[in-house]
């Protein structure tokens, strides 16, 4: 994850998983998943040296065969920036469909809908879902409050690249599948 992410997932009033959002523990230390990264071992896509998991970040930054590796991924995706970026949706900010509050983010509409609309029964339609690819600008929920609890308890950000048609994720899973055996 990037500072910024991270940042966003240990506010102080609420530290959250960066991947499920579910509440972290203050303290606790997954020994299970360190003792795993110390006895796993991997390669190095640059150099092809094995080594255990625990050992490839200082690898990689002092491994020029896989400073180059990355680089050419990178040079691969890049794409020339959209001049009119008008015609995106804002996939970051929401309004409350209840009130006139905006400029939630995503857990900030969940928590203010929890504090001050958990009791109001009006179908609304969902923000969040309404700004995606997917989502139906005019479906309305019939239980809001358990929507944005079921369905928001992760950003999509974390999971959906927005640019990439249905035929190029489905081909990205099956290369990532054949890659983790």
């Amino acid at each position: 994850f990037c500072t910024p992410c991270l940042q966003e997932c240990l506010k102080p009033k609420k530290p959250v998983c960066g991947v499920c959002r579910s509440t972290l523990s203050p303290g606790s230390r997954a020994l299970d998943l360190e003792k795993q990264i110390e006895t796993t071992e991997t390669t190095c896509n640059g150099c092809n040296k094995k080594m255990y998991l625990s050992k490839m970040r200082s690898h990689a930054a002092s491994c020029s065969k896989y400073q180059n590796y990355i680089m050419e991924g990178v040079k691969a995706v890049t794409k020339e920036p959209l001049h009119n970026t008008r015609n995106f949706p804002n996939r970051f900010t929401f309004p409350c469909p209840y009130c006139s509050e905006k400029n939630f983010d995503q857990e900030g509409l969940v928590e203010h809908c929890k504090a001050l609309h958990s009791m109001d029964a009006k179908q609304v339609v969902c923000p969040i879902c309404a700004s995606m690819p997917w989502g139906d600008p005019n479906y309305r929920s019939a239980n809001f409050m358990e929507h944005l609890q079921r369905r928001h308890r992760f950003s999509y950000d974390t999971f959906v690249d927005y640019d990439a048609d249905e035929d190029d994720m489905m081909a990205q899973v099956l290369m990532r599948s054949l890659r983790d055996k």
